[in-house]
């Protein structure tokens, strides 16, 4: 799939990945000029702050709207960076762009409402300014590109996504699940998209910052947006996910920037190494499939019902054991083997229904 895009064409000091900073939310004048002379300082060509802040519940801080946006613009005439904030409304866009602001973005919960995107998208019609879209609150990649799509067709051309992980009833490490496996089918579905990742937004605590940026480096990501603050814990949103422009330096600075069109005769030879290995799963795969049909026909001649949940359980706890000791994910073996057994399952049901 390819979409109608053009370059960002957005500024960056090359030493490092595309970086967008900036506090969560833009508070107050001093707080707000505060944190951009001082990322300034360091080296950041792209501003971001809230200025409309969707809560999860009524009566936190959302945003001090347009009261905010001359603040931006100060921000703009005074260090030259360019500015950025979340839009979740027509309205929204339309003061976003009176006041000059260079870059938008979409939100999560904004993402994974058809209605409001088609909304957004109206409005952006004949506007030459860069928007990002972050995925769904939910793990959904086809809504995420859906929302996409009706940016692109309204005639969006310099589009980005950004990665900002996945909401899921657990507790767990993360804020929100990274799921990287679904921005990479992203990537693989869109290559010439964009991809930016929040580890803000992944991590929630500010000391899981380092470790995703560079995470999100060692996957190929294009840049990240990063929620950074004056005085972090005095932050009147998201307090704990926020770093002082310092830090943030620091971070960036430590980072491993990995090309990715290298390629070497080393690796060469392990990429051929994995292609024969897979020439064998695929063969393995395609026996064990003969053996499954051959169960179904026995199943269908002694009038046994195709599903032994007894044999399932089995299977999957002895795969389990052999793959955490051989340095697998028991997770990862479950998946690969419910996968199997469901495709044995499919084949045995033809055979029986023959």
């Amino acid at each position: 799939m390819e979409l109608d895009l053009q370059p960002l064409n957005l500024p960056s000091d090359n030493e490092r990945p595309f970086v967008i900073a900036g506090p969560c939310s833009a508070e107050t004048e001093e707080q707000v000029m505060n944190t951009a002379r001082q990322l300034a300082m360091k080296g950041c060509h792209n501003f971001r702050a809230g200025v409309w802040k969707p809560r999860t519940k009524p009566g936190g801080f959302e945003g001090n709207g347009e009261k905010a946006l001359p603040w931006m613009k100060k921000v703009k005439e005074e260090t030259h960076m360019l500015i950025s904030t979340e839009v979740a409304t027509p309205e929204h866009v339309e003061l976003a762009l009176k006041y000059d602001m260079d870059i938008l973005w979409i939100g999560a919960r904004t993402t994974a409402n058809p209605f409001a995107m088609q909304a957004l998208a109206d409005s952006l019609k004949g506007v030459d300014v860069p928007v990002f879209v972050k995925n769904p609150v939910n793990p959904d990649l086809e809504l995420w590109i859906g929302a996409l799509e009706r940016l692109n067709q309204a005639g969006v051309k310099r589009l980005g996504a950004i990665h900002r992980g996945f909401s899921s009833y657990e507790q767990k490490i993360y804020r929100n699940a990274p799921m990287w496996q679904i921005p990479i089918e992203l990537h693989r579905r869109i290559p010439n998209l964009p991809i930016i990742s929040d580890p803000s937004h992944i991590g929630g605590r500010r000391e899981l910052i380092a470790p995703l940026c560079q995470q999100a480096m060692d996957l190929g990501f294009d840049g990240l947006i990063v929620e950074s603050h004056c005085d972090p814990d005095k932050a009147w949103s998201d307090a704990k996910q926020q770093v002082t422009p310092d830090v943030l330096d620091y971070i960036l600075a430590l980072l491993i920037i990995r090309d990715e069109h290298v390629t070497t005769e080393g690796i060469s030879q392990l990429r051929k190494q994995i292609d024969e290995l897979d020439n064998q799963l695929m063969d393995l795969l395609a026996k064990r499939m003969n053996v499954c049909r051959e169960i179904g026909r026995y199943k269908k001649e002694h009038n046994m019902t195709v599903l032994q949940a007894s044999r399932y359980n089995e299977i999957l706890e002895k795969r389990g054991v052999q793959g955490s000791l051989t340095g697998m994910a028991p997770e990862f073996v479950a998946k690969v083997f419910e996968s199997i057994h469901e495709e044995s399952v499919r084949q045995q049901i033809e055979i029986v229904n023959k």
